[in-house]
């Protein structure tokens, strides 16, 4: 039994276009990460500044022996 070619062909396109949906899906998963990512660092970036700068004034309090 033979395929005929222009079912070949139309297997090929449909593979190279499965192939681009799943990269474009990959892509726009690492930017959801990426966005995510920056969004969490940017909220807790001013606390954890805040937790650095206290336990460095209560450190320096401290007297050495």
């Amino acid at each position: 039994m033979q395929i005929p070619r222009s079912a070949l062909a139309s297997l090929a396109r449909r593979a190279r276009r499965e192939e681009g949906q799943v990269l474009l899906e990959y892509a726009l998963l690492l930017a959801l990460v990426a966005v995510v990512s920056i969004g969490v660092l940017g909220a807790l970036g001013a606390d954890i500044k805040n937790l650095l700068f206290q336990t460095s004034s209560r450190m320096s309090q401290v007297s050495n022996p």
